[in-house]
């Protein structure tokens, strides 16, 4: 499978030390890049092929990963109109920009798969939402599950509508747990531990809280109520907690993080 990435940075750099020898051979990814020293680094780590600039090599892909900033999306697209004759996979991890929009950019192009990785991938442990246009074939789709099942695991999603509520649950949601994290620490650090305990002690938590949670299938309200015995040091930590109303806060940060993204659709969508 040859397989050209528009963008170096660091989601495409996560899914190429995820494909390079294991879904295609690395000589089969082509990355494209203004920045000299990020193609230098991708050429001497993967041994991937490199250009500055769109070419012949991506007019040949059996697969186009768009991994530029939404604001370049639109140019982007309007440059590779050319380059699809060989009818490739069009795949975006770009946030906020809507397939329809995609295609519209694309002349029409109609093999696109949408998708919203989060930064897990890194890791190879990342969780991918992802939903096939219309022009999409089977065995497209499944390419594209292959490519995102490199770094982590994916969701396929019956409409695009869902792309908006993935991102605001698990494209911004690593930030949350990065938020809640920082609070753990800063409690720590308040509470008379040093900078080096609370952190160890914030993370390993964290970690295997949610490792318990993957592994146990009971829902986390009962593997919460297990830890909070009434009276107890936990109990008054969750008392405390709902009347601040953290809760609720969480649940309207993510509708937030949605309409965001609905806006975003909007607002780089619009190009007359």
């Amino acid at each position: 499978m040859k397989i050209s990435f528009i963008g170096g940075g660091n989601m495409a750099t996560a899914l190429i030390a995820g494909l390079a020898g294991t879904v295609t051979q690395a000589s089969s990814i082509h990355v494209v890049d203004p920045n000299a020293d990020a193609l230098e680094r991708l050429r001497t780590e993967y041994g991937v092929t490199t250009a500055p600039e769109i070419g012949a090599a991506v007019a040949a892909s059996d697969v186009i990963v768009l991994a530029v900033k939404p604001q370049q999306m639109r140019d982007v697209a309007l440059r590779l109109q050319s380059q699809l004759e060989a009818r490739p996979l069009v795949l975006s991890i770009a946030a906020g920009i809507r397939g329809t929009d995609l295609s519209r950019w694309l002349g029409g192009y109609g093999a696109i798969v949408r998708t919203m990785p989060n930064t897990p991938a890194l890791i190879g442990q990342g969780i991918t939402g992802m939903v096939a246009m219309a022009g999409v074939s089977a065995a497209q789709k499944e390419a594209a599950d292959s490519i995102l099942r490199a770094v982590g695991k994916t969701v396929w999603l019956d409409s695009e509508d869902a792309i908006d509520p993935v991102t605001a649950v698990s494209g911004s949601g690593p930030a949350y747990v990065f938020f809640f994290l920082e609070a753990m620490q800063q409690a720590a650090l308040e509470m008379g531990l040093s900078k080096e305990q609370g952190r160890e002690l914030a993370i390993a938590t964290f970690t295997g809280a949610a490792q318990l949670a993957a592994q146990s299938g009971e829902p986390v309200e009962v593997l919460r109520q297990r830890v909070t015995s009434k009276g107890g040091t936990t109990h008054a930590a969750i008392v405390s907690l709902e009347a601040a109303g953290v809760k609720q806060a969480i649940v309207e940060a993510m509708k937030a993080a949605a309409a965001r993204g609905r806006e975003l659709g909007e607002e780089l969508g619009r190009d007359g």
